[in-house]
C-alpha cells in the first residue's frame, strides 16, 4: 500500500475520471490484443483509431485543433495507465506528447488545422525521425539532407530506430537544409507518406530486445519531394533550436514511464513474495527481502516526487534542460535497477517471458538509450555546473 496511497499534488477529480476511463478502455480494447500485437510487432491501426475515439490521443492539444484541451498532466495519466496495464509499447507518447507538440509549437495555422485533428482522431499516426545509422544523440551531425528546389524540398538520407515507423503517415524529419552548417543548418520537414509517389521506403520492422508491440523501423529517403510548405517553422535553420526546446518534455515523458514501471514492478513483486514460500516461510519474511524492498520502495517514492515536481515546472514553462536531463537519466537508471532486483525475487520464474516481470526487464533497457543516452544527459548537466 506504500505506493498506492500516494496522491500527487496535481491530481484532481477531472484527472481521476480520465484515469478511470483510460483504465476501462485499456482493459477492454488493448489488453485482449496485447499478446497478438507483441507477436506481430505493431499495434493494429484500428487500435489507434479506437484510442482516438476514446480521447486518448492528443489529450494536451487544444480543442480547437481536435485535441482534448488538457495539459501535460492528462498525458501523464494516460501514459501511466498504459504502463500499469503492460501495454506501454503502444507509441502514443511519441504521437501525442512529442510529434503533435512540435506541430502545435512551430506549425503554421494551416498546418495545425491540417494535421492535428487527424492525429487526435487516430486517422494519421505521427513519428519523429531523428536517429541515423551513424548519428545517435549528436543531432547536429545528421546527414539526411533537405534541399530546396522550387516549391519543393528534396529529401535524401536514412533514418533508423524510428518509433511508429511502420505505421506512421506523418513523419517529422530532422534534416540538413544547409550542409555547411552544424546546428544552424538543421530544419524540421514534415513528410506525409500517403501523399508521396516515390522516393520514400520503409525498411525492416526491427526486431528488438523489448517493447515488442512498438513498431520500430528503418526509413529511406531517395530524392523524395515534399512541398516546401511542409517546413516546420517560419524559416530554415530553426530545427536544432526547436528540438532543444521540445526535448525536455520528451525526456520527462520517458521519466514518467520509468517511475510508473518501478511502481508496477514493486507491486508485482510484493504480491509474489507474500505468496511464495521457501524454507517453510514466505519470501517476504526474510530480512533480506524486507530490506531490499524497503530500499527500492524508497527510491520509487523519491522518483515519483521528483517527476511530479518536474511536471509542474513543465506546465509553468520552467523546466530547464538540465533538470529534465536529471529526471531522465536517474529515473531510467533506477528503473533498470529496481526491475532487476525485483526479478531476482521471482527466481527462475522471473526469467520466463510469460511472467510480466521478465517482459518489464527487457522493456526497461532501452529507456537509458533513447531520448538521448544517459551519458549525454550527464554531459548536459555537467555544462551547468
Amino acid at each position: 500500500m506504500l505506493l498506492e496511497n500516494y496522491q500527487p499534488r496535481w491530481m484532481n477529480e477531472e484527472l481521476q475520471l480520465l484515469r478511470d476511463a483510460t483504465r476501462r478502455f485499456v482493459e477492454k480494447e488493448f489488453i485482449p490484443h496485447s499478446e497478438r500485437w507483441n507477436k506481430q510487432g505493431c499495434v493494429d491501426r484500428e487500435g489507434w483509431q479506437k484510442a482516438g475515439t476514446a480521447g486518448l490521443l492528443c489529450a494536451s492539444i487544444p480543442e480547437e485543433y481536435g485535441g482534448g484541451g488538457g495539459d501535460f498532466r492528462h498525458e501523464m495519466v494516460i501514459a501511466e495507465e498504459l504502463e500499469y496495464a503492460d501495454v506501454a509499447a503502444i507509441g502514443i507518447g511519441v504521437h501525442s506528447g512529442i510529434v503533435a507538440h512540435y506541430i502545435l509549437a512551430y506549425g503554421s495555422e494551416e498546418q495545425k488545422q491540417k494535421w492535428l485533428p487527424k492525429m487526435a482522431s487516430g486517422e494519421i499516426i505521427g513519428a519523429i525521425a531523428m536517429t541515423e545509422p551513424g548519428t545517435g544523440s549528436d543531432l547536429q551531425a545528421v546527414k539526411t539532407s533537405a534541399v530546396r528546389d522550387g516549391d519543393d524540398y528534396v529529401i535524401s538520407g536514412q533514418k533508423t530506430f524510428i518509433s511508429n515507423g511502420q505505421l506512421a503517415n506523418l513523419i517529422c524529419v530532422v534534416a540538413k537544409t544547409d550542409p555547411n552548417e552544424k546546428a544552424k543548418g538543421v530544419s524540421l520537414v514534415m513528410v506525409e507518406t500517403d501523399k508521396v509517389e516515390s522516393g520514400f521506403e520503409r525498411g525492416r520492422n526491427l526486431e528488438k530486445l523489448g517493447l515488442k508491440a512498438q513498431d520500430t523501423s528503418e526509413l529511406f529517403f531517395d530524392n523524395l519531394r515534399v512541398p516546401a510548405e511542409n517546413l516546420l517553422g517560419p524559416k530554415e535553420g530553426e530545427g536544432f533550436k526547436q528540438l532543444m526546446q521540445q526535448l525536455p518534455q520528451e525526456r520527462l515523458i520517458i521519466a514518467v514511464s520509468a517511475v510508473t514501471a518501478m511502481e508496477r514492478a514493486l507491486k508485482l513483486t510484493s504480491d509474489y513474495v507474500k505468496e511464495r514460500k521457501a524454507f517453510g516461510q514466505r519470501i517476504l519474511d526474510f530480512q533480506n527481502t524486507q530490506f531490499k524492498l524497503a530500499e527500492r520502495y524508497t527510491e520509487a517514492r523519491i522518483a515519483r516526487s521528483f517527476v511530479d515536481d518536474c511536471a509542474m515546472l513543465l506546465m509553468e514553462g520552467k523546466l530547464d534542460p538540465a533538470t529534465a536531463a536529471m529526471a531522465k537519466w536517474w529515473t531510467t537508471q533506477k528503473q533498470c535497477e529496481v526491475i532487476d532486483e525485483c526479478l531476482q525475487f521471482f527466481g527462475g520464474y522471473g526469467y520466463m517471458t510469460e511472467y510480466p516481470i521478465a517482459r518489464m526487464y527487457a522493456d526497461a533497457r532501452v529507456q537509458k538509450i533513447y531520448g538521448g543516452s544517459n551519458e549525454i544527459m550527464k554531459m548536459l548537466i555537467a555544462r551547468e555546473i
